[in-house]
C-alpha cells in the first residue's frame, strides 16, 4: 500500500493538535470530567501509544480526535481542520478522507467479503470499481491476506479479521489510523504479530498511528509513549523499549 503523493508527510508536521480539551459527562448536578484540559501534539509518521487505568480516558479522546464525540471545551484540529468547526455531514467526511479506524471488536460488515469490506470505503470516496477492487486486493495483501478475498468473516480467525479491519483502515490512505484495543481479542501470537504488521506499515508508508491500548507487547513496540490518568497526560516518552533493550 503505497502513501498518496498529494498527502505526503514531513516527520514535524502536526496530524493531530489537541489544546486544553475537556469532556464532562453529567447532567450539571453530577458531572464527571473523562477528560480534563489536555493538550497534545501527534506528528505525522508517529507510531504512539495511549495507556492508562481503565476510566483514564483513552477512549474518550481517541473517539474526540476521530470525530465520533465533541469536546466540553478545547480544540481538537486534524489534519488542519478545526473539528469544533463541523457540522455532522462534515466531520463524517473528514473520517471518511482522513481518520482510519480499527476497533478492538473487529466491526466488518458479515454479510460482504473481505475485499468487499475493504472495497466499500472506497465506493464511499466515489472510486471506480476497477481501481476499487484493485487497491482492494492491493490493501488485503499488505497485511498477508492474499488469497482470502472472497472470505466473509464468520470464515477468518479472530486475527484475520483484524488485519482486514486493519487494510480497510489504511485503504484510503488517512492522514491518521486510530486503533482502539485492537489486541484485546486476540492470543498472544496472534497480537505479537498484528504489532509487527502495523510497525512495518508504519515503517514502510510512513502512515500515522496512535494506539489506545493496554498491551505491553503494543507499548514496548510504540516509538512514542502516552500515558493517561484521570483524563490528562502524565508521561510522554520517546524512543522504542524492544529497541532499547536489544
Amino acid at each position: 500500500m503505497q502513501p498518496d503523493p498529494s498527502q505526503a508527510q514531513t516527520p514535524d508536521r502536526a496530524i493531530v493538535t489537541c489544546r486544553g480539551v475537556s469532556k464532562i459527562y453529567g447532567d450539571g448536578a453530577i458531572e464527571v470530567p473523562a477528560v480534563n484540559g489536555l493538550d497534545l501534539d501527534i506528528a505525522a509518521g508517529d507510531f504512539a501509544t495511549l495507556s492508562g487505568p481503565s476510566g483514564s480516558g483513552k477512549t474518550t479522546l481517541l473517539n474526540m480526535i476521530g470525530g465520533l464525540d465533541r469536546p466540553t471545551s478545547g480544540t481538537v484540529v486534524v489534519d488542519g481542520e478545526e473539528l469544533g468547526g463541523l457540522d455532522t455531514a462534515h466531520l463524517a467526511e473528514l473520517r471518511l478522507h482522513k481518520i482510519g479506524f480499527v476497533f478492538q471488536a473487529y466491526n466488518l460488515i458479515p454479510v460482504l467479503s473481505a475485499l468487499e469490506n475493504i472495497e466499500f470505503v472506497l465506493q464511499l470516496l466515489g472510486v471506480g470499481a476497477k481501481e476499487r477492487r484493485d487497491r482492494a486486493a492491493a490493501a488485503l495483501a499488505d497485511v498477508g491476506l492474499a488469497g482470502m478475498e472472497d472470505r466473509r468473516p464468520s470464515h477468518l480467525s479472530g486475527g484475520q479479521q483484524q488485519r482486514v479491519a486493519v487494510a480497510r483502515a489504511l485503504v484510503a490512505r488517512p492522514a491518521i489510523v486510530l486503533a482502539d484495543e485492537p489486541t484485546a481479542n486476540l492470543d498472544s501470537k496472534t497480537a505479537d504479530d498484528l504489532v509487527t504488521l502495523m510497525a512495518e506499515l508504519n515503517a514502510r508508508s510512513g502512515t500515522t498511528f496512535l494506539i489506545g491500548t493496554h498491551d505491553g507487547r503494543v507499548i514496548e513496540r510504540a516509538r512514542r509513549r502516552l500515558e493517561m490518568v484521570d483524563g490528562r497526560i502524565t508521561a510522554d516518552t520517546t524512543g522504542s523499549l524492544a529497541d532499547a533493550a536489544q
